[in-house]
């Protein structure tokens, strides 16, 4: 298939999943902080699951267990910079009272980044095959749905405009098609890289999860509800494994 369309195919099918995800995350009328910590580790729950039984095993058939660790640390160590440089803006930004902002913004930074390798395997996946192209664009596609209402939600919540946070939900997207611009050339390359990329995402996933959403949540509400919602997510992210 020629390397356009494949790019294509992988620009419409990740903008799909965070477009919707978006939209629902900002129209969603949510005051109760318990819902709101439950929908986080709901996040949580589903991005762990998505690195435990998706990204790291992708990455460990293609390379090894060295290079995947590395690939995971280098995916934490960005996502620690980034950290950072919205905290030096935070603090200097006076009129940002919410840290919900900043976590809606560190989130979509992480799964901008995540998107990449996704479009990564979407690109090599189509260098192998129609099929498992288009079996994995649409898997993608299902698990970015509640990827991008972890990032509008909290922007919406912080006081964010509905429209501007789901223009910052599309755009975490949009990496997906450069990714399987990338992929659909690297896929008969270096198929190291396509590991080693699938490593780095799941580092900054990890990040995400333990230094944003769940610190997040935990600072809403203390109660066991939220973490019913990350055993949900864990469960559903599972679940989702069965349609690839």
């Amino acid at each position: 298939m020629d390397i356009g369309i494949i790019s294509f195919y992988g620009l419409i099918f990740g903008i799909l999943g965070t477009s919707i995800g978006g939209f629902i995350g900002a129209f969603l009328n949510i005051k109760s902080k318990k819902f709101l910590s439950f929908i986080l580790e709901f996040a949580a729950g589903l991005m762990t699951a998505i690195v435990c039984f998706d990204l790291i095993p992708e990455a460990l058939k293609i390379i090894s267990i060295t290079k995947c660790i590395i690939g995971i640390f280098i995916g934490i160590i960005s996502m620690i910079l980034c950290d950072n440089i919205v905290n030096s803006h935070y603090k200097n930004n006076k009129k940002v009272e919410n840290s919900l902002l900043k976590t809606g913004i560190i989130i979509a930074i992480g799964l901008g980044i995540h998107n990449f390798p996704e479009g990564l395997a979407i690109g090599a996946g189509f260098e192998s095959s129609n099929t498992l192209g288009f079996k994995l664009a649409i898997a993608i596609a299902l698990h970015d749905i509640p990827e991008g209402i972890s990032i509008s939600l909290p922007l919406k919540i912080a006081g964010t405009s509905a429209f501007k946070a789901i223009i910052i939900t599309v755009i975490s997207g949009l990496t997906t098609g450069l990714g399987a611009f990338v992929g659909s050339i690297l896929g008969s390359i270096s198929l190291d890289l396509i590991g080693i990329s699938l490593a780095f995402a799941a580092g900054a996933m990890l990040y995400i999860v333990s230094c944003e959403l769940i610190p997040e949540s935990k600072n809403m509400y203390k109660g066991r509800f939220a973490s019913l919602g990350n055993m949900l997510g864990l469960v559903i992210g599972i679940l989702s494994q069965i349609i690839e």
